[in-house]
């Protein structure tokens, strides 16, 4: 005997149908975020706006060559889709909603960023490349000073000596430090800090200072005297000690005079040279913030190239400062005081965290791997999509009201029922697509409209089925139950090669052809939700004694003793 359909409580029916509501309801509120004033959700549902392609919605479409005539060919199609990442990370750190980056014939690049109207902006966006490089002093031949401006230098050192004791002299009298470093230091790591140098252990100051601040001065006391060190004369207060793992750390502050050189010129005695560490071996950059001072700072880590790069840096350069230079510019340029060797840097100056975040967005978008020009650029009007959207949209409705009339007329109250799925699953598609979110291009309305006919076409199957078990004499609920059964293997199996077909269209395809590969299988994956829960529970309720005496209400002419 054939297996027979189970038959459901009502109970279970009615909490389905609950169920069915609540989510045509929350569906419906995410599509029409116009709710009436005072609503308390419509500041969560304002944000759900369409995403519109540009197609629509019109926008910035840019085509860039890239420059691969240095690349090994075998590692072209490599660096192209590595020009593709950094670009779309480069896009979305600034804002840019929903860009379609992908590449081309002959080593290109096609850039759509919709709703984007200012193409200067969108091109800076896309093509400045942060130059990170980390610089280390070159040693030249020191360049003797005349006996006149060994006379001049002596005498500058004299005036800044007289200068440091009488600002000395005013932190001894109870004068507050911090204000005193903000208005005279020349450390410019330190002067917004009040002079601050945090919390250090000894071997990270030149001697001079270290036996100052380490041996000579009690809590909270001052240099009587300034401290004379390579860097100029310093005035060093003792703020705090404290044991970390066995060792003595102490938080000082200083005000820094700078001094020049007596005896050699100083802009001849040093000069930057590149190492080989750069962007290309940051790994990520992150914002963290100094627990003593509470300042931003941006995290730096390598990848395992740039992390032996970074110590073999570190260790030849110790005691002496290392410089960050981005865009050519030193952004910091702190002096290292051991080898590091956990990959990982610290970039800390004098911003605030928006210039912190933006720095850490930059560096993270990464250096192009390979140059690329600008060739074409272009700025597409919404006209012609609002154009292609209205007859789209007037397609579409017109079919829908086509298929309505046809289900209502041949097939009456099973038809109804299957409006009323066809709606739900408009709800929660359309709710979907803007949730995800979705961007909406014309083929994908295509690819959407089409599946609102293969929602049909499951009720369709069912209704067919459900119609032959009546003409065979079976009772109402379960003629529609075993219609479910017999049905679903045809849905099924339909189904699911039609969804095997979105994803061969979605890798294989082009960014037009993966629009409506989307809609087309959410739109698949709703409609058997549709046809299977929703349509079977409207049935389910139907299921009565009222209409089990009137089939022709199911286009049945048997009548039901």
């Amino acid at each position: 005997m054939p297996k027979q359909a189970k038959v459901v409580t009502r109970q279970k029916v009615w909490l389905s149908f609950l169920a069915i509501l609540v989510l045509a309801l929350f569906c419906a509120a995410i599509i029409y975020p116009s709710l009436p004033g005072g609503f308390p959700g419509k500041s969560f549902f304002d944000k759900f706006l369409p995403h519109l392609g540009l197609d629509l919605q019109g926008g910035t479409h840019l085509v860039y060559q890239a420059d691969v005539s240095e690349i090994p060919s075998g590692e072209r199609e490599a660096s192209l889709e590595g020009v593709r990442d950094v670009i779309e990370r480069r896009v979305n750190a600034f804002g840019v909603s929903e860009p379609l980056v992908q590449t081309g014939a002959n080593s290109r690049l096609i850039v759509e960023l919709a709703g984007v109207t200012d193409v200067n902006d969108a091109i800076r966006q896309i093509g400045e490349t942060p130059l990170l490089e980390f610089k280390e002093i070159e040693e030249a031949e020191p360049v003797s000073l005349t006996d006149q401006e060994r006379a001049e230098a002596i005498k500058y050192n004299q005036e800044i000596l007289t200068k440091a004791r009488s600002i000395a002299i005013r932190a001894l009298a109870g004068e507050d430090f911090a204000s005193l470093a903000s208005e005279f230091s020349e450390d410019p790591g330190t002067k917004d800090q009040g002079g601050d140098l945090g919390f250090a252990k000894k071997g990270t100051f030149v001697a001079e200072f270290e036996k100052a601040l380490f041996d000579d001065l009690t809590l909270g006391q001052i240099t009587p005297e300034p401290v004379k060190t390579q860097f100029g004369y310093h005035i060093i207060k003792k703020a705090e000690e404290r044991i970390e793992s066995d060792q003595l750390e102490v938080r000082g502050s200083h005000i820094l005079l700078a001094t020049k050189n007596e005896e050699f010129k100083d802009d001849a005695s040093a000069d930057w040279k590149n190492t080989q560490l750069s962007g290309k071996n940051l790994k990520k950059a992150r914002v963290e913030f100094d627990p003593n001072t509470g300042q931003p700072y941006v995290s730096l880590d390598f990848d395992s190239e740039g992390k032996d790069l970074f110590a073999e840096i570190t260790k030849r350069n110790l005691q002496k400062p290392v410089g960050i230079f981005l865009d050519g510019t030193p952004i910091s340029v702190p002096t290292v005081q051991e080898e590091i060797t956990g990959g990982s840097a610290v970039i800390s100056g004098n911003f605030n965290l928006n210039e912190a975040k933006l720095l850490s967005q930059r560096l993270t978008a990464g250096a192009l791997p390979v140059p690329i020009e600008l060739i074409s650029q272009q700025t597409v009007g919404p006209a012609l999509g609002q154009l292609s959207l209205q007859k789209s949209l007037m397609a579409g409705l017109i079919g829908l009201l086509a298929v309505i009339f046809f289900m209502i007329v041949y097939y009456r109250l099973l038809g109804l029922f299957a409006v009323l799925a066809l709606l739900t699953y408009g709800l929660i598609s359309l709710a979907i697509f803007e949730a995800w979110p979705v961007t909406l291009t014309l083929s994908g309305i295509a690819g959407f409209i089409l599946s609102i006919g293969m929602a049909v076409d499951a009720n369709v199957l069912i209704f067919e089925r459900t119609k032959e078990e009546l003409k065979n004499g079976r009772p109402l609920g379960t003629a529609i139950e075993e219609g479910f059964r017999r049905a679903w293997p045809s849905i099924r199996d339909s189904n699911i090669s039609s969804i095997i077909t979105c994803l061969i269209l979605f890798w294989f395809g082009s960014s037009i052809i993966k629009g409506f590969a989307i809609t087309l299988g959410i739109g698949i994956l709703v409609s058997m939700f549709s046809a299977i829960t929703v349509t079977r529970t409207f049935l389910r309720l139907a299921a009565g004694k009222f209409i089990a005496g009137h089939l022709s209400l199911f286009g049945i002419k048997r009548k039901v003793e």
